[in-house]
């Protein structure tokens, strides 16, 4: 009896130690300044011009409850959270009832979120579940519940939560999805909606209508259950036909959001000072996104690959004066899929790879006349390793062909010959320079591109290429400030230089060899079909293996990237390597028609020379072909070339790891 007496007795001191805790934690919300719920956690975007292109909360199409229809916020209350008006925040009995069906069924998947807390949780620019957040949210949860009437609550709840497409708010919800307000909405065009926010990417009608037609029905079950709604109503909702507008007043981007999911992942790795200012009144974020330059990405896409396609494309195009991002695409289409393959996916890079190898040639004395006879070869690694690389269809000059060449048509026996030839380790040392982060092997295979990058990283590396040799880290955010304009970050420029300019001016002509007729000889230039939409001089090099199609591309204006391929790794088609190359060039020409654009400036160290490309000799009157290329002065060609024919000397002295794979030679480029 006394042992029942001591537990009763410390239930009873516990119960009502908690209640004067919590009474104490809200009475000391009660007395701090009350938050700005309609700027709380808001952020505008604006782009390279310094006009808005998004604003999340707070913005001008804030609707007020009165001007919401009572079909939303019946249904959102129902649905969300029947115990809104009677609850202090937090639903206790539901909180309870979701942890004992969790703990029955062995999952976290039952929630208990309140329309509170889920109003104090998209207050962040991420949905991190770290108890520090957690914690967070309880204290925003019993500041807002301190100061504010349910109905304000509410009204901040609708027009802060994601309706996806970038549609944040009801008003901008109704306007995007049905072409009117918020005030005008049907009971079945309000069910319809207000099932999108558990999850926009699946419940969205412009991407499942059927799974979001299911959601709207249950909505409209629950309404009728709890009798919020007649059985008349619930009929004439269900048997509502509905017309979806799927538009927005400005910038009707369906790849926009991909660059401002990159922006905001910048944000947040700026720490948690610009959150501390956001969640105190809201901030401005001002980027580098270049409008023109973002809708010739996604155009350009959308005009080249046919709906009906399940390939997928994401593109990069950067400022390489200054490594800022003006545009980026991570996929065909947002609505369909969130995931940003330029940002966070790697994929096998191809050719892409080889021009690092020959600036490093060139900065170990080779030249644009520098031959390897090109034929089908074995190469003996090590005593137990052997390596035979394969050029596109099983083509080879089977006489000595020059970089020039080698560069022109991608010639992978060259390009390992080269490798090999230099050390494995150079090329290495040259792509960890220019900005390359991803740890590479010193195999022989890794010029032709095995090695699996992401997108952002191997443009930013040709943007090096493209700047003469500075080396800039990619960035999408110029400065941010508070809502008085007081700037609270900036970026700044830490550019270092890393490479020869006179050398990547010379690489740089060389590259302008792909899509040059001068060049045709045994085989065509690699971009040789994309040569007539050409207006401008580019430095381009493509890429492929099985799975992945590349184009980078460059002048001092801009740096352009685009892949191609399928996202659970299937092997492309013939048909699907056509599109890198178009999208590239109507991309490209799109951003800089109308813009003056010029070539480099050529280095006083260098000098021109009419060559022939295929021999790398100097041209004579009987020459087929004939082209001017560049060389540091006192390196440029005389009337003979030595040849490195005799490479099996050069063989017998390497000794490559022995970790090359089968596979490597079935990915192996073939551009």
């Amino acid at each position: 009896m006394k042992f029942f007496r001591k537990i009763t007795k410390l239930f009873l001191i516990l119960m009502f130690s908690s209640i004067f805790l919590i009474a104490g934690i809200y009475l000391y919300a009660r007395m701090i300044p009350k938050l700005d719920i309609n700027k709380l956690g808001s952020y505008s975007l604006y782009d390279i011009n310094n006009e808005i292109y998004f604003q999340g909360n707070g913005t001008s199409e804030w609707a007020n409850l009165k001007d919401i229809s009572n079909y939303v916020t019946k249904a959102t209350i129902t649905i969300e959270d029947k115990n809104f008006y009677s609850h202090h925040g937090f639903d206790i009995l539901r909180i309870i009832k979701a942890m004992y069906t969790n703990l029955v069924n062995g999952s976290f998947k039952q929630g208990a979120s309140t329309i509170t807390q889920q109003f104090a949780k998209n207050l962040y620019l991420d949905f991190d579940k770290t108890w520090e957040r957690k914690l967070n949210e309880v204290w925003y949860t019993i500041q807002i519940e301190s100061h504010y009437k349910k109905d304000d609550i509410l009204e901040g709840y609708l027009n802060c939560i994601n309706y996806g497409h970038g549609m944040y708010g009801i008003e901008n919800a109704s306007h995007f999805y049905f072409n009117k307000k918020a005030k005008d909405l049907t009971l079945a065009e309000a069910a319809m909606l207000v099932g999108i926010p558990k999850s926009p990417s699946n419940y969205s009608p412009l991407v499942n209508l059927e799974v979001a037609k299911k959601r709207q029905i249950y909505i409209l079950n629950q309404m009728k259950k709890e009798g919020v709604i007649t059985d008349t109503e619930y009929n004439e909702a269900l048997n509502e036909e509905l017309t979806f507008y799927g538009q927005k007043d400005k910038l009707n981007l369906n790849t926009i959001m991909y660059y401002q999911d990159a922006v905001i992942s910048e944000v947040k790795s700026l720490g948690n000072i610009i959150e501390t200012y956001m969640q105190q009144g809201g901030i401005k974020i001002y980027t580098n996104l270049d409008i023109k330059a973002q809708t010739s990405l996604e155009e350009s896409i959308n005009n080249n690959i046919t709906n009906n396609s399940e390939i997928e494309a994401s593109g990069v195009m950067i400022n390489p004066e200054n490594g800022a991002v003006i545009a980026l695409v991570g996929g065909r289409d947002y609505n369909k899929s969130e995931f940003n393959r330029a940002i966070n996916s790697k994929r096998q890079v191809g050719s892409i790879m080889k021009p690092f190898l020959y600036y490093n040639a060139l900065e170990n004395g080779f030249t644009a006349s520098t031959s390897f006879l090109s034929q089908e070869t074995t190469f003996t690694l090590n005593a137990d390793n052997t390596y035979s690389p394969k050029n596109y269809n099983n083509l080879y000059a089977n006489k000595p062909i020059s970089m020039a060449s080698a560069i022109a048509f991608s010639d992978n026996i060259y390009a390992v010959k080269t490798h090999l030839f230099l050390g494995v380790e150079n090329l290495i040392d040259t792509a960890k320079r220019v900005g390359i982060k991803t740890p590479l092997e010193p195999i022989a295979s890794l010029p032709l591109g095995t090695v699996e990058l992401n997108h952002l990283e191997i443009v930013n590396a040709y943007a090096t290429l493209a700047s003469g040799g500075v080396k800039h880290e990619p960035f999408f955010i110029q400065k941010i400030t508070d809502n008085k304009d007081n700037v609270i970050y900036e970026h700044k420029d830490s550019g270092e230089v890393v490479l020869n300019k006179s050398l990547t001016f010379i690489l740089s002509e060389l590259l302008k060899g792909t899509y040059d007729y001068s060049i045709v000889d045994y085989t065509y230039p690699t971009n040789i079909s994309i040569a007539s939409l050409l207006t401008h001089d580019y430095a381009m090099k493509s890429g492929s293996t099985n799975t992945d199609n590349w184009l980078i591309g460059y002048n001092k204006n801009v740096v352009a990237s685009i892949w191609i391929g399928y996202d659970d790794n299937k092997s492309m088609s013939a048909n699907d390597f056509k599109y890198s190359k178009r999208i590239w060039a109507n991309a490209v020409e799109g951003y800089l028609k109308d813009k003056e654009c010029e070539w480099y400036e050529i280095p006083s160290n260098v000098v021109g020379v009419i060559v022939d490309p295929i021999t790398g000799n100097l041209a004579t009157d009987e020459s087929k072909n004939k082209k001017i290329l560049y060389y540091i002065k006192g390196t440029e060609p005389s009337y003979t070339q030595e040849v490195f024919d005799n490479y099996d000397k050069v063989q017998e002295e390497l000794e490559i790891p022995n970790n090359e794979t089968t596979s490597e030679e079935k990915k192996e480029d073939e551009n």
